[in-house]
Formats: C-alpha cells, sequence, structure tokens
C-alpha cells in the first residue's frame, strides 16, 4: 500500500500564498505522475496542476501564472506553490500519485490522500 500525506493548508487572505506539500510513502518502485486536485463545495474534483516524472507540467487555465508544482524525486514529494490566491481558490486541495509499486509488475495505480482544506477570505 501506498499513502500520501498533504501538508500545509490553512486560511490566508486574498493576495496571499500557501505551499502545499504532499508525501508519498510505502510501497513504491516509481511514480510516474504526481498531481493536485481540488473540490469546493458543491462541486466536483477538479486538475489543478500535474507533474511527469520528467519534470513536464500542466495547469488548470484558472491557476496558470499563479501556482507552481515541483516534485522533489528523492522525497517522493510533490509541492504546490499558490500565489495571489483568490476566494475562488477555496476549496479541500488532494494530492494524487500514479505509481508502479513492484519492478517486476508494470501495473500503473492511482492513490490519493485524505485532502487538506484551502481557505481564500476576500
Amino acid at each position: 500500500q501506498v499513502q500520501l500525506v498533504e501538508l500545509g493548508g490553512g486560511l490566508v487572505q486574498a493576495g496571499g500564498s500557501l505551499r502545499l506539500s504532499c508525501a508519498a510513502s510505502g510501497s513504491i518502485f516509481k511514480i510516474n505522475d504526481m498531481g493536485w486536485y481540488r473540490q469546493a463545495p458543491g462541486k466536483q474534483r477538479v486538475l489543478v496542476a500535474i507533474i511527469t516524472s520528467g519534470d513536464s507540467t500542466n495547469y488548470a487555465s484558472s491557476v496558470r501564472g499563479r501556482f507552481t508544482i515541483s516534485r522533489d524525486n528523492a522525497k517522493n514529494t510533490v509541492y504546490l506553490q499558490m500565489n495571489s490566491l483568490k476566494p475562488e481558490d477555496t476549496a479541500v486541495y488532494y494530492c494524487n500519485a500514479v505509481v508502479q509499486q513492484l519492478v517486476w509488475d508494470s501495473r500503473l495505480i492511482n492513490f490519493w490522500g485524505p485532502g487538506t482544506q484551502v481557505t481564500v477570505s476576500s
């Protein structure tokens, strides 16, 4: 099994910044994509940003230019630097990792963190 632990959520005023981190541990041979998703009250979970094992990135249009995703492969950790936060960024943020658990088993499995609340006040 693989565990994802998210840190860094909280309450911030509009225009402020937060940095989220997500560390993966457990039965891991290789982590492919890592990403951040968010779910606002009454809405579906949506992609915020994703980073491949080769450090290619993709962002939702609503956060491009304000958020930066990065990863430390040695620590199996992904980060999300969030700047110029807006009230509409308020949501529970979830970390996702696509993991190959065994060297002899090429299956890729999705794992999710429990989520961390980000609240941006106006």
